[in-house]
């Protein structure tokens, strides 16, 4: 069984990983994400909840996109 694949997403993975890791380094706070429209924030006395589903389509959308490209 020829594993050479598996080798390169994993490669890949940790390549992209790596980026991820940095960017978030340098830029902690993107000022617009998890602040969008349709993002659900519940602020009670004892009780938050915040579930950012826009943020979560967004980024689904984009990494769609990069993908998509890289299969080109």
């Amino acid at each position: 069984m020829d594993l050479n694949w598996l080798g390169r997403i994993l490669a890949l993975a940790g390549i992209l990983l790596f980026i991820v890791g940095v960017l978030l380094m340098f830029f902690p706070k993107i000022p617009f994400l998890g602040k969008l429209p349709g993002d659900i924030y519940i602020k009670r006395e004892n009780f938050t909840f915040y579930f950012p589903i826009t943020t979560c389509i967004l980024l689904s959308v984009i990494v769609t996109l990069i993908l998509m490209l890289f299969k080109k």
